[in-house]
């Protein structure tokens, strides 16, 4: 099959798994010619099993990168020598540091049929379950170690700096998050709030309580692991005062 017919198969399969998915997702094509960044791409792909596998036989020649608003990537790749079918992956995080992928467990990828819209729901009930629970995993091991996130739960953590810091598992949440101060790190995807002024990030952090409790995710106010001893705390009450992951081509 030639380079153009893959890619034609790939942007139309890819375009209805963007439409079907849970979420808002946006599709990037990478051509054969994108050599440098398909190279950069099978680095971060995050996955030891089926697609490192794969990646071991077969240079990654083209393929399609799903983007969410939040940060987190799939990668859809062909199957060279198979008439149907495709591959999906994890693209892990590349501003997070190695230490950050320690001990969490990889997401890896699976096998998809030619039906993208079953692939859809396969995708939604398995892979992106075990990588947003993997992805919340990381980026809180990024801020040092502590507890992370959950579907059903925020975790909000005091910095040394007074800021407060999360890394929500749910999109909806996120967006939560932004409208009462919250600033996004576009590459860890860590949520900030400042705690510059103290009055403003406390009226913040009480408001969200009660519209994250709306779409049944509960939150907690902790301090960070080593610096005073874990509480548990509802945001909605905050205190006064702020006071190995291996790649198919490298291992971290």
């Amino acid at each position: 099959m030639h380079d153009h017919d893959i890619s034609e198969r790939l942007t139309s399969y890819a375009d209805v798994l963007a439409g079907e998915l849970p979420g808002t997702w946006t599709t990037l094509h990478l051509p054969p010619e994108a050599k440098d960044d398909l190279a950069e791409l099978a680095d971060q792909i995050w996955d030891l099993d089926l697609v490192a596998a794969h990646l071991a036989q077969h240079r990654l020649k083209q393929a399609i990168v799903l983007n969410r608003p939040d940060g987190a990537q799939l990668v859809l790749l062909d199957r060279p020598g198979t008439r149907n079918g495709f591959l999906i992956a994890a693209v892990a995080p590349r501003a997070l540091p190695d230490e950050a992928y320690r001990t969490v467990p990889e997401p890896n990828g699976i096998a998809l049929a030619d039906d993208p819209f079953l692939s859809a729901e396969q995708i939604a009930d398995d892979l992106l379950v075990r990588h947003d629970r993997a992805l919340a995993q990381v980026r809180h091991n990024a801020l040092g170690g502590i507890r992370p996130s959950q579907p059903d739960r925020v975790v909000l953590t005091w910095q040394p700096d007074g800021s407060v810091a999360t890394a929500p598992a749910d999109d909806r949440a996120g967006a939560i998050l932004l409208t009462h101060g919250f600033l996004q790190d576009p590459h860890s995807g860590i949520y900030r709030l400042s705690g510059d002024d103290t009055r403003k990030q406390a009226r913040a952090l009480r408001e969200i309580g009660p519209q994250l409790d709306t779409l049944g995710i509960g939150t907690a106010l902790q301090h960070p692991a080593g610096r005073t001893a874990p509480t548990a705390a509802h945001a909605s009450v905050p205190s006064a005062t702020a006071g190995t992951r291996t790649s198919a081509g490298r291992t971290r």
